[in-house]
This record gives C-alpha cells, structure tokens and sequence, in this order.
C-alpha cells in the first residue's frame, strides 16, 4: 500500500429531496453558491491536497452533473470569439481531461458505507479521500489540504473533525478521544447521534475522510446499521476495534452545511461577501433588511 494520497471518491447519488422542486430537474450538487456550482468547490478542494483521480459515485438523473465536467466547444469558442477571456479562463477550469474523472452508479439508496464500496475496484490498495459536496468548508488552506498535511505525520484513518454546542451533538457523529494532541486526536470511538447528555465529547465528524484500504475490505462485509443502511461510520468503528489507528482532524476553517436549506443560503451570503465586486451592494441591501425588521418591531 502506497501512503500518498491521489485518489478520491465524491457520494453524489442523492436526489436531494429537501431542495425539492429544484432538484427535480437539476442534481443538487449542480446548484451554485454565487457563480460556481457546489461541486467545483469540492473538486477545488480536491486538486489542491494533490487528488490526481476523481470518482463520482452517482445514480440516474445525474447527466448535468457529468455534462459540466465535460467540454463545451461552443462555448469556449464563442467566449473567444468576443474576447471575454477571464470567462473562457473559469470554464475551462471546469474542464477534465480524459481518463482523470469516472463515474458508478449506485443503483440503490443504501447507505454512505455503500455508495463507497461501490468504488473499490477503481480505489485498488491504495488510501482515498472521501468527499462530501454539502459539506462547503470556507478555509485559507483547504480543509483536505490540511488532513492530506496531518495523514503523512499520522497516518491511518483520519475524519475531519469540528467543535459543536452540547444542545447539537445529536445531530452528529461523534467522536469518544483517547488522547488529544491539538489538531489531531487519538479515537477510542464513535458514537452516531447519540441522545442528549450521552456524547463522549463534543467533537463532531464532517464530510472529509482519508482512508486506507482496509475499510473497503471492511464495507464488503455488507454490515447493515442505523436505518437498515451500510454506514461508513460502522467500518470506521471496526478499525479501531481492531487495534488500528483512527484520528480526528480539528481542520482550520467555516463549515456550511449546504445539505440544508439554513445552511445553503449562509454559505450563499458569506461566500458573496468575500466577493470584493459583490460585497458592498449585497452589505448595504442586508443592513437595509435589518433596518426594516428593527422597525417592524
């Protein structure tokens, strides 16, 4: 097994129910925060922790979201044509070339744990990354830049890891640690939404992992857990049964969950305002809202 990191997997077979009728027609992770879709943020977070191979794991009704990594000659050609070249600059950086993405269909809703095992035969023997796309993590290193930077001081399973209110555990995984080191913890455990007042810490699990081959060997076991469902967690947890090592990751950075409706349109907002073209027409129309609540009141 090599250590370097250079593949990684994207879950992207949801059909995204809570963004309905929005994503009745278009995949969810085609929707944009300002001007890019969510899943050229996941793929930018990729390419910049060194990710050489992109596996999409998708389900049908997913055709846009394939057709966007493809090329558009036309398009380019008529951005040249009238000598718009930063807009020509930004799609082709949407490009990929042949050979560096592919895509499986997970024909059935069965868990996270699934829809990775799904790619194993593309993964081999080698650590991957796993990617979340509703998962947005606004950070000046990328968040998977960083665990890439941690897993070769500490390799073994590693999940990204952030701070949460005691009152929002149960909406998690959390982690149960076993030695605390900064940036990076020793695992004991995990414990998966667990009832108020029972979480072993307030560590929560996100959307990045890096991961050996071990648990594709785990997840073709085809364990079922929470909810009838084949959960990534499950195989995670086997690992250190096992006596393997499992780190948490406290990466640097704002994470958005863009899987909710709340959490979409804050990234929405702080990613416009990070826009020096954008903030201060969009700042003053927000202190204008404000302003006219505060009246109401």
């Amino acid at each position: 097994m090599k250590n370097k990191i250079s593949k990684a997997i994207f879950p992207v077979a949801g059909m995204g129910t809570r963004f309905l009728p929005a994503t009745k027609s278009i995949p969810k992770e085609i929707m944009s925060l300002v001007d890019r879709p969510l899943i050229q943020y996941a793929i930018d977070e990729a390419r910049a922790a060194g990710i050489k191979e992109f596996i999409f794991v998708t389900s049908r009704g997913k055709a846009a979201l394939e057709d966007y990594f493809d090329h558009a000659p036309q398009l380019e050609s008529e951005l040249k044509r009238k000598g718009k070249t930063d807009l020509l600059e930004e799609v082709k950086n949407t490009n990929m070339d042949s050979g560096q993405i592919a895509y499986i269909r997970q024909h059935k809703p069965l868990g996270l744990g699934h829809a990775v095992w799904c790619a194993r035969r593309l993964v081999g023997n080698e650590p991957f990354a796993v990617i979340l796309p509703d998962d947005i993590i606004a950070a000046e290193k990328p968040c998977l830049q960083q665990m890439v930077e941690a897993f070769e001081e500490n390799p073994g399973n590693m999940v990204a890891a952030m701070e949460v209110p005691a009152e929002r555990a149960s909406a998690y995984g959390i982690l149960d640690v076993k030695e605390d080191m900064g940036s990076v913890v020793s695992v004991n455990g995990m414990v998966e939404k667990p009832a108020p007042g029972e979480q072993p810490s307030n560590l929560a699990v996100i959307g990045r992992y890096l991961l050996t081959p071990q648990i594709m060997k785990n997840l073709n076991k085809k364990q079922t857990g929470a909810g009838g469902e084949i959960q990534l967690t499950d195989a995670i947890a086997q690992e250190i049964e096992e006596g393997r090592d499992v780190f948490g990751y406290r990466f640097r950075g704002q994470r958005f969950d863009c899987g909710s409706k709340s959490g979409y349109l804050q990234a929405t907002v702080s990613f416009a305002l990070s826009r020096p073209e954008l903030r201060d027409d969009l700042m003053g129309f927000l202190r204008e809202v404000v302003n006219v609540e505060k009246a109401a009141e």
